[in-house]
């Protein structure tokens, strides 16, 4: 069964929506080709939501790396960020670019596929195979644009625990994850330590900062300001909110830099021309940069699926479900965890990483915590830094050690072998 075929099941439909007439394409129809797994889950029972309501059945889009060894016991989860995908180490099917984890997958990289069974699956809400608001609402075969249930974080992680259950593992050996996979992690090691031996919890934070959420408010009203988003039913009308979703991903990706990493890179060279234009063309190589990220950003992601997920991001507050403490969602925990992040960072500052760590700290939890020297900003995590590359490998060779699992050893990549070499970002 396809994502064509999913079925969220309760979900309010806004004044507004367009009637079973009005045209509608569909959309999921051009993802039956993709390669990778699907499940259909919920079939049985229904998933609860966060928000009350449930979805069932829906399917799930996923990627395994490596093999499952007899015990079961090798498995390691990976939790994409806000734009990433299931295809972390492989060319991707609809860019052609490489996976956006290649330099941490694979044999001889911290993620070693000779020795985990690696896994990583479109979050709900996505759009690149798993349910979301793109995808066909069955009671009126068109898309279900923004009648789509709101997801949280926590609905996430409960659609990736029926997929491991769908796998037959029991207990994951890591759940790793950076900026909102970072979330995702935590929320995996908070509801469900019992099946989690360790949790990596990369440039993130316990909960979204007023000043995250208000980079993602300004991109959610620069797609609802375009006139082709049609209030949210622009697939009904053959349309796509182009210009507003690349003003969305120009505003984020600012935010994935640093200052140093800018300027390094792009400083105040001009673009194809050797003085100003005295105009409003793109003048400056950073210009040109940022509107060809807009651009090609179009192309790959569903515009209703940023605003959800970028929405379940703001919710995320692990603290709020705990009374406000932090530390009781980790009270007992028998998890591992090992905290990173970047020192240019402003994003998800290390002082947020601390503040996770001091928590764990508070319940004599198993903790270690890093701060990686990096200039590159929030994209560190995505990039070939050493320090942060043998700072997790040797966490996990630990955690191999204590579980009898076969340890691993780096192998170095040179400049020809780094598939992060011509990323700008």
């Amino acid at each position: 069964m396809t994502s064509q075929d999913a079925h969220p099941g309760i979900a309010h439909r806004p004044a507004g929506a367009p009637t079973e007439a009005a045209a509608a394409p569909a959309p999921s129809g051009a993802l039956e080709g993709l390669p990778g797994e699907r499940v259909v889950l919920g079939a049985e029972r229904p998933m609860p939501l966060d928000s009350g309501l449930e979805i069932g059945p829906f399917t799930v889009a996923y990627r395994t790396y490596g093999a499952l060894n007899e015990t079961r016991s090798n498995a390691i989860l990976v939790c994409h960020a806000l734009t990433g995908d299931q295809f972390m180490a492989e060319t991707h099917p609809v860019t052609g670019r490489a996976g956006w984890w290649e330099v941490m997958v694979g044999p001889g990289r911290p993620l070693d596929t000779e020795r985990f069974f690696v896994i990583c699956a479109n979050v709900l809400g996505g759009c690149m195979g798993t349910t979301g608001p793109q995808d066909l609402d069955p009671a009126t075969g068109k898309p279900w644009g923004p009648s789509f249930p709101v997801v949280t974080i926590g609905d996430m992680v409960r659609a990736q625990s029926l997929l491991i259950d769908h796998l037959g593992i029991e207990r994951l050996f890591a759940v790793v994850g950076g900026s909102m996979g970072g979330m995702q992690a935590l929320e995996w090691a908070a509801k469900y330590p019992e099946r989690v031996n360790a949790c990596v919890p990369i440039a993130t934070a316990a909960y979204h900062t007023a000043q995250n959420i208000a980079f993602h408010e300004i991109g959610r009203q620069a797609i609802m300001a375009d006139p082709d988003w049609e209030e949210g039913w622009y697939q009904h009308h053959g349309k796509t909110p182009r210009r507003g979703m690349a003003v969305a991903r120009m505003t984020a990706h600012v935010t994935y830099l640093s200052e140093q990493a800018l300027h390094r890179k792009f400083g105040r060279r001009l673009q194809d021309r050797q003085k100003p234009s005295f105009g409003f063309d793109a003048d400056f190589q950073v210009e040109s940069y940022l509107r060809y990220q807009g651009s090609s950003f179009v192309d790959r992601f569903d515009a209703n699926s940023y605003l959800y997920i970028t929405r379940a991001m703001d919710y995320f507050d692990l603290a709020a479900e705990h009374g406000g403490v932090l530390a009781d969602a980790f009270r007992a925990s028998p998890v591992r965890f090992c905290v990173m992040s970047f020192t240019s960072d402003w994003l998800f500052p290390t002082s947020e990483a601390k503040r996770i760590v001091h928590a764990l700290n508070a319940v004599a939890a198993d903790v270690s915590f890093v701060e990686c020297d990096s200039d590159k900003g929030h994209d560190a995590f995505l990039l070939l830094e050493p320090e942060f590359h043998e700072t997790l490998n040797g966490f996990l060779n630990g955690c191999c050690e204590r579980l009898g699992l076969p340890q691993g050893q780096l192998r170095p990549l040179d400049q020809a072998q780094d598939p992060t070499r011509d990323r700008v970002t």
